[in-house]
């Protein structure tokens, strides 16, 4: 019996509006069967502020599309994966900022962002903002990104004994953002220029802070003990465990999880069409046929001698447009994809710096 290809990658995305008004999260995924690489895109709207479901929208959107045109070259061009992480998220800054100058009242809008790249076993990420990126291996849970908030200054003074650990953990300021994609300069951002390896049996949750109600030792006993369950299990006890939780005040949740199935070698990669390419094989060329107009049968038809008189007129005209049979298809130049500038540092925007934001803006 037949069987078909285990995917390299098991992916499950999950949304849910938790006990907000609004659904201000968004999230997209890609990981076509017979690829060997996938993308994901989540961001979360600034809840407090004007148009945060707008603003997280526009943000998934302009990145995920961007990435999608870059997808074919990932595999020859994959030391530039992180500067086409950057441009995303430099021409999805633009775009809201454009948004803000044309609707002056959904001025403050914005949206933490977190994209991510993988090629067979290697992930490459962007993050602007609080939105944790976890990596669970052999039971141990760890986030790999960095975290734009007032959190981890927190948690500092309470480690140093500056502060009570109660006290750190009801912190009005603790999810205060500092940096985050306003259509303004951004302040801090996280793309390191070398993959994370995965290994077999990983499991990655890209989320937005949702879903940190949950405490991280609860997150990572979900994982531990669903470990061997398919992706989209998963994700059910993670909501599972967010609905018992039931906390009055939850924040949207969105996440998404990936587990790595095998790190077999790629048997035939996706590339990126030469410029200039000319198709040799004619049968699979997809070509437009106008088709004729059907006969009404309540028109009559014209007189016999006017018919043979189109039809000899057309068929002058047919023989004066038609190409010979020998003569080449003209291809029209596409120039190929502009290299990026590869810096080490690259800000997204170089406007004023954006002020500290208001305490509970997310």
């Amino acid at each position: 019996m037949w069987r078909s290809p285990e995917p390299r990658f098991d992916v499950a995305s999950a949304i849910v509006q938790g006990g907000r008004d609004y659904q201000e999260d968004a999230i997209v995924s890609d990981f076509p069967f017979g690829a060997d690489t996938g993308v994901v895109v989540l961001a979360d709207g600034m809840g407090g502020h004007a148009a945060g479901d707008v603003a997280s929208k526009i943000v998934v959107t302009e990145v995920f599309s961007e990435l999608k045109f870059q997808s074919a070259n990932f595999t020859d061009f994959e030391s530039e994966i992180p500067q086409y992480l950057t441009s995303a998220a430099v021409n999805a800054n633009n775009v809201v900022r454009n948004h803000v100058k044309a609707n002056p009242d959904t001025r403050g809008m914005g949206a933490t962002l977190v994209s991510l790249v993988l090629i067979e076993n290697r992930m490459f990420w962007m993050s602007i903002g609080d939105s944790p990126l976890y990596h669970m291996r052999a039971g141990k849970i760890k986030q790999l990104n960095e975290d734009h908030s007032m959190a981890p200054q927190i948690d500092f003074m309470v480690q140093s004994g500056l502060l009570d650990a109660e006290a750190g953990k009801n912190h009005p300021d603790r999810n205060c953002l500092t940096s985050v994609i306003l259509g303004d300069r951004v302040a801090k951002s996280d793309c390191p220029k070398k993959p994370f390896e995965l290994q077999v049996g990983d499991i990655v949750v890209v989320s937005s802070d949702g879903l940190q109600y949950l405490e991280e030792a609860h997150i990572q006993k979900i994982l531990h003990r669903y470990r061997r369950r398919k992706s989209a299990e998963i994700a059910g006890y993670l909501l599972e465990a967010i609905e018992t939780l039931a906390d009055p005040d939850q924040d949207n949740v969105s996440f998404a999880v990936i587990k790595l199935n095998h790190n077999k070698p790629v048997i035939r990669a996706i590339r990126a069409k030469p410029v200039g390419h000319i198709e040799t094989h004619a049968s699979s060329i997809t070509r437009v046929v106008t088709e004729a107009p059907k006969a009404d049968p309540e028109i009559a038809e014209p007189p016999a001698e006017d018919v043979a008189a189109e039809n000899t007129a057309d068929t002058a005209t047919l023989e004066a447009t038609t190409e010979p049979k020998d003569a080449k298809p003209v291809i029209k130049e596409v120039k190929p994809i502009a290299k990026l500038d590869d810096t080490s540092t690259q800000e997204v925007e170089e406007a004023a710096p954006q002020a500290k934001l208001a305490a509970g803006g997310k």
